[in-house]
């Protein structure tokens, strides 16, 4: 019989260096610390977090990520987890509406309600935030190639509603730059999607004040195969294209900046997690104030959400991932985190059932008080390890940084191939290091059973019937809708697209209004702009 020493022995002594190769002192001293870099909670550059106070004034947002099948399924979901003590919503959108297709087009008939909720129309979007209370919940939504949609449509449901636009808040992801090199889910090509990204910041900071109009993403570059260093850095370099184009339009970064977030994934290693937020709110505030001359301390605040799990939790062993997860979860506290989702321990196979979204939430609560560790503001701050990593980090990251602005910047490296490439062998090497043993993952590579399994309790089951569900209400719709208005909305925003000094939002609010649909939105302007055509670089 075959025993679990024989098939996964003990890997050696933990390395020298982290995973994003920093070789670690074996005892950090203080006279490896800068005191000058480090400063006071809420004052610039911001080392230990944006508030004075930290989380004793307030806790960060607690939002599980969370959408499947239609939007009637959906809201109950939302609903259940706002009773379990949930403080805001965090949409999944299912791939067609991710990629712009209707349900009834033919490339999106497999996907349906398959990865996050159906959401094609304002009908949709109504059925979702059913009896959701949008003046007291924080919406996120994780969308990027159809974001301006997405959000118009929400604007759309307020408006309906009556609730004025400057009372919602939330996030709308709305990073195409990552997309490009990391998921897949672009529909334009770079220039114009940059215009609308842009259009949808401006319209934004008018409209709904506190809404922040797009979370620039490291996420997914992590995921992808990056290391900390990596995804903070790519991150930035996208956030700087964004604020060269919105500073090329004519605007204030003193004003937009302050609605400007970040969204990240937290991994294992948790020094260099922690480390990563405090490196990239310094250095974002410097960069912003020395790069873009910003001067409202508002402004240079790096804000951001996390997610704790991703490409870091394993189907083997999954009830192993309960622990990542509480590990992650206190990295993102500790490196100052605004808002947090905690990934279900069965994610990696399946979408998460109740309980196992439930244990997800009440591991942040449990975190956030029980633990202690929200008490006091930056509670490593003065580490001599800690604030030795935070400026190894920062000038790791800005190496990185200063390669991309020598290839050309962020839209050309993207243009042409070169981030994806980078990424690609990146990711190539993680793996091999996992196949090698020099990166330890417990229950895949080290530790396994002589028999894995993934029969750890309740299997989420999505209704068989969803998909003819979602089209038929869709094809209602088609037949009960003002075809006129509708039309004369997409013809207007035609024109619009042609016309490089027109915001494009207020036309896609009005389609939404009219009942567009997602998919009839994305062929408009595809007429237009073309889509965008992925190069091919070894």
């Amino acid at each position: 019989m075959t025993t679990a020493a024989e098939l996964a022995p003990e890997p050696g002594q933990p390395g020298a260096r982290t995973p994003s190769g920093i070789e670690v002192p074996e005892v950090a001293t203080p006279d490896a610390v800068d005191a000058a870099h480090v400063g006071a909670p809420g004052q610039y550059p911001f080392t230990r977090g944006i508030f004075e106070n930290g989380y004793r004034g307030r806790l960060w947002t607690f939002r599980q990520y969370s959408g499947f099948g239609s939007a009637e399924e959906t809201n109950e979901r939302y609903k259940f987890l706002i009773a379990q003590g949930q403080t805001g919503l965090s949409v999944a959108l299912d791939l067609p509406t991710q990629c712009g297709y209707d349900p009834t087009d033919s490339m999106a008939s497999a996907e349906v309600g398959k990865v996050g909720v159906s959401l094609s129309n304002l009908a949709d979007a109504e059925i979702l935030f059913d009896g959701l209370d949008l003046t007291k919940l924080s919406t996120s939504f994780t969308i990027n190639g159809t974001a301006a949609i997405v959000y118009a449509l929400y604007l759309a449901v307020a408006d309906r509603r009556g609730i004025p636009r400057a009372k919602l808040t939330g996030t709308i992801q709305n990073d195409i730059l990552k997309e490009y090199v990391a998921r897949g889910t672009w529909i334009f090509p770079v220039r114009p999607s940059m215009r609308l990204i842009a259009d949808t910041i401006l319209y934004s900071n008018e409209q709904t004040p506190r809404f922040n109009p797009i979370s620039i993403a490291g996420a997914h570059v992590r995921d992808a195969g990056c290391t900390a260093v990596e995804e903070i850095a790519y991150t930035l370099a996208n956030a700087f294209a964004y604020v060269d184009e919105l500073v090329a339009r004519g605007a204030n970064p003193n004003d937009f900046a302050k609605r400007l977030s970040f969204f990240f994934y937290v991994h294992m290693d948790f020094f260099e997690e922690v480390c990563k937020f405090r490196a990239a709110r310094r250095y974002w505030a410097r960069m912003l104030k020395e790069r873009y001359g910003v001067t409202d301390e508002k402004a240079l605040m790096f804000r951001f959400g996390v997610v704790c799990g991703g490409s870091s939790l394993t189907a083997q062993q999954p009830l192993n991932n309960i622990v990542r997860v509480g590990i992650e979860n206190m990295a993102a506290v500790l490196g100052g985190a605004q808002s947090i989702f905690t990934c279900a321990y069965d994610e990696a196979f399946q979408i998460p059932t109740e309980a196992s979204a439930e244990i997800a939430l009440r591991t942040q609560q449990i975190v956030a008080y029980e633990s202690g560790i929200a008490r006091t503001v930056d509670p490593l701050g003065g580490s001599y390890y800690v604030e030795w990593l935070t400026d190894r980090m920062e000038e790791e990251m800005e190496k990185v940084i200063r390669e991309i602005d020598a290839y050309g910047g962020t839209v050309r490296a993207i243009e042409d191939g070169y981030l994806q490439s980078r990424i690609a062998h990146r990711a190539l090497e993680r793996k091999r290091d996992t196949d090698r043993g020099e990166r330890v993952v417990v229950g895949e590579n080290f530790f396994r059973h002589a028999e894995q399994t993934t029969d750890f309790g309740e299997v989420f089951r999505l209704d068989p019937n969803v998909s003819r569900k979602v089209i038929e209400r869709f094809e209602r719709l088609k037949e009960s809708r003002d075809g006129t208005a509708v039309t004369r909305t997409l013809v207007k925003l035609r024109a619009a697209a042609l016309d490089e000094r027109e915001n494009l939002l207020p036309y896609i609010v009005d389609c939404c209004h009219a009942y567009a649909t997602v998919g009839e939105i994305v062929d408009t302007l595809k007429k237009e702009w073309g889509e965008f055509q992925e190069p091919v670089r070894l």
